[in-house]
């Protein structure tokens, strides 16, 4: 196999661009380097085309190694034919090949095994070959003391794991029954004996059936989540025509027949057997495991597209921020930071019960804010965060001078960054309750920056994070982190040692070597500087400069995305309209009479150049969205004051397959449905809403018992409430031509039901 050839094939890509990434990918360069400063050799591939194709290069270079490893063992056994070589050779995913291997797979001594020790493999292919034979008196004669075959029904029994083995490792029909189940098999699931009550919250799968190729995967993962926590109980069933079929495709393969001959009967039973035992336990266990991966795949991949819009959440900018950490006996923790995020003072106030200084409190938060000139005010939406909100409403109100403008942040992970070993360097002799607070109030001035710093899985954008696989998880989140940080980039004497290690070419020792270089020698003036860095080599200098930004440094491109390597490039556009590199940025008309193609050279293409030109014309622009701020309606604070109609502001703070969550300020998030998102169908809810973002909803139900709260973004017409999904979907099933009703299925009905 061609791997760089199937790859293209795959992705609908010229060979050239696949061969050209995997060159660079195994030299050592990142994803987000390739991607952006290397768009002529790939012809344009963006973050998700590179990341695919990695992962795939991946997939096929262990395919290779394990078919290699396949021949080489059958090939020791003397048992590997052109036919069987072959068929390793050609194959193109993992299952397949391990169902060619199946045969030749070195396995524990079976009772197959043990009965063709015996010598019983012949009487096993004298009843199958030529079933006119009796098969009790042909076993009389392969009796055994020695092995231990001591009457008919011994030596039966052994021909008969003899068979079962054979007909079980037939790789055409494993293949075959694989796929034919997947297609028509039906997961049923119902609620353990008295644990509906303990088991509420999984009411909706008390009574539960879908075929299991059709199932979602948040229904996937719910129902096995209900059985870990032993309330649901679920299992794969076959309407009994689909089993009748499978039992013939069996037959039909081995040419197994009711003729009414000797052998006939005891060859069905074998038939029968072979099915329930060999095949259908294990291609049960093999499906459920499939329908699991399916859905950990989809759950991990909108985990990673909120994550991303989340990180690349609108930024309120370098002012000066008020953030308050909620609580209620314990009080608000309040902190200041200026715009850089460095903690100018922390107080506590408690404005709530049981102290309830509700004036006393504002009077400090006054204080606090005419003091440092607070322009912004982030609050955690935890506990009694509406009430806080309404403090700060209220503080607005009496001192309108001030001009704050507040806004809820979500504070998942914020306790978990309280508690790192960062923010204990960070803020060595502050309590950790005010670290919470920091993070709080930075988060709104720069979400990317704060939220690098926090475990990706604590953020808490996904739905059953914990119940997938958390290898694969941390890998693309982790993914996710580098291509937004790497989009945005980062000024390089202000940035945290986690912001700079997601930085391409670089890592955690490299970024705290940065960081100490900083210390001691001042701010980086230029991007040269940084070869000095200890352990910061050409190679990682070349992936990771044009991602770092140095502000107010000696040469103005140093804080643009222009890569130091196409300096050259601008130096040549200078020197020809003897301009200098100040009149030239932010000139857009002057930087549009350019033509591209006039400064490419055998190592610059036209994508390059333009994006050198687009650069110079909007240096160093933030690709996220402008800072808006949603805006909670007053007397709704808790889940009690919801009623039916009534039209909400709220943030988006999370998407699902099957919609989104919404904050509308309760304390408790509502879900609007995809059916409800718009008066139009929607297919992917990630198409139509992202995380952050503000949308208006009409509240459909509230259900105060299971905490639920059903909106609709439909707001122009009436929208139907509580789109079921209990029912299981009407299902056909799929006959196969080859396996009609004959005298042969009712015998093999008649086997199977006894």
């Amino acid at each position: 196999m061609n791997i760089v050839e199937k790859i293209a094939g795959e992705l609908n890509i010229k060979l050239s661009q696949a061969t050209s990434a995997v060159e660079m990918l195994d030299e050592g360069s990142t994803v987000p380097f390739i991607s952006r400063y290397r768009k002529e050799a790939t012809g344009g591939l963006d973050d998700s085309q590179l990341r695919l194709l990695d992962e795939r290069l991946g997939y096929l270079r262990e395919l290779e190694a394990r078919k290699e490893t396949i021949l080489k063992s059958i090939k020791e056994q003397e048992k590997l034919t052109p036919e069987v070589e072959k068929s390793i050779i050609e194959s193109d995913n993992k299952t397949q090949l391990e169902d060619i291997y199946l045969p030749y797979k070195p396995k524990r001594r079976t009772k197959a095994q043990i009965a063709k020790e015996a010598g019983l493999e012949e009487l096993s292919n004298k009843l199958l070959n030529d079933p006119s034979l009796d098969p009790e008196k042909t076993a009389e004669q392969y009796l055994n003391k020695e092995k231990n075959i001591l009457t008919a029904k011994d030596a039966l029994d052994g021909a008969r794991h003899i068979l079962m083995e054979s007909f079980a490792e037939n790789s055409d029909l494993v293949s075959f029954f694989r796929e034919y189940l997947w297609n028509n098999a039906i997961l049923k699931c119902e609620v353990q004996k008295d644990k509906e009550a303990i088991g509420a919250k999984f009411k909706d799968y008390f009574d539960y059936q879908e075929p299991v190729n059709k199932i979602p995967s948040h229904r996937a993962l719910a129902v096995m989540r209900g059985q870990n926590e032993e309330i649901l109980r679920y299992s794969l069933q076959l309407e009994e025509d689909i089993e009748f079929q499978c039992l013939q495709r069996i037959a039909n393969t081995f040419n197994i027949q009711d003729k009414k001959r000797l052998a006939d009967s005891w060859l069905l039973k074998v038939v029968q057997t072979t099915w329930k035992i060999k095949f259908y336990l294990k291609l049960e266990l093999e499906l459920i495991s499939r329908l699991r991966d399916i859905a950990e795949t989809e759950a991990i991949n909108v985990f990673a597209n909120n994550l991303k819009n989340l990180l690349m959440g609108a930024p309120a900018g370098s002012r000066t921020t008020l953030g308050l950490d909620p609580g209620i006996r314990t009080g608000v923790k309040v902190v200041v930071v200026d715009g850089t995020g460095k903690l100018l003072e922390h107080t506590v106030v408690y404005p709530h019960q049981p102290r309830n200084d509700w004036h006393g409190s504002i009077e400090v938060l006054n204080k606090l804010c005419v003091k440092h000139k607070v322009e912004l005010v982030s609050i955690g939406n935890g506990t009694a965060s509406r009430e806080t909100d309404k403090l700060v409403n209220e503080l607005k109100k009496l001192s309108p001078t001030l001009n704050l403008t507040s806004i809820m942040i979500s504070e998942a992970g914020a306790s978990v960054y309280s508690a790192s070993e960062l923010a204990s360097k960070e803020f060595p002799d502050l309590d950790v309750s005010f670290r919470g607070a920091v993070s709080i109030a930075r988060r709104l001035q720069d979400p990317l920056a704060e939220l690098v710093k926090i475990e990706p899985k604590a953020i808490g954008v996904g739905q059953y994070q914990h119940d997938v696989n958390q290898v694969k998880l941390s890998k693309s989140l982790n993914n996710v982190m580098e291509d937004c940080v790497n989009a945005v980039g980062v000024n390089v004497n202000t940035a945290s040692a986690p912001l700079l290690s997601c930085i391409a070419g670089l890592n955690e020792r490299v970024a705290n070597n940065i960081i100490e270089f900083r210390d001691k020698n001042g701010g980086f003036t230029t991007r040269s500087q940084l070869k000095k860095v200890p352990r910061l080599g050409d190679k990682a200098f070349e992936q990771a400069a044009g991602f770092l930004r140095i502000v107010d440094g000696k040469n103005p491109l140093d804080s643009s995305s222009v890569h130091p390597e196409a300096y050259s490039i601008v130096e040549k556009i200078l020197k020809e309209k003897q301009k200098s590199i100040k009149e030239i940025l932010g000139d857009a008309v002057f930087l549009k009479s350019l033509n591209a193609q006039d400064y490419t050279d055998e190592n610059f293409g036209i994508p390059t150049v333009k994006d050198i030109l687009s650069e110079l014309d909007k240096p160093g622009l933030d690709p996220r969205p402008e800072f808006k701020t949603a805006k909670f309606k007053d007397g709704i604070e808790t889940i009690k004051d919801l009623k039916a109609g009534l039209i909400l502001e709220g943030v988006v703070t999370n998407v699902a397959n099957f919609g989104a969550f919404v904050d509308i300020g309760v304390h408790q998030d509502g879900l609007v449905h995809k059916s409800l998102l718009a008066n139009h169908f929607v297919k992917d809810p990630n198409d139509f809403v992202k995380v952050g973002q503000i949308v208006k909803v009409k509240v459909l139900e509230v259900d105060l018992n299971r905490k639920r709260i059903q909106l609709s973004m439909k707001l122009t017409e009436a929208a139907s409430a509580k789109p079921g999904h209990n029912a299981a979907p009407k299902h056909k099933i799929k006959k196969d031509k080859e396996l009609s009703n004959s005298s042969l299925g009712d015998a093999l009905m008649a086997a199977y039901k006894k």
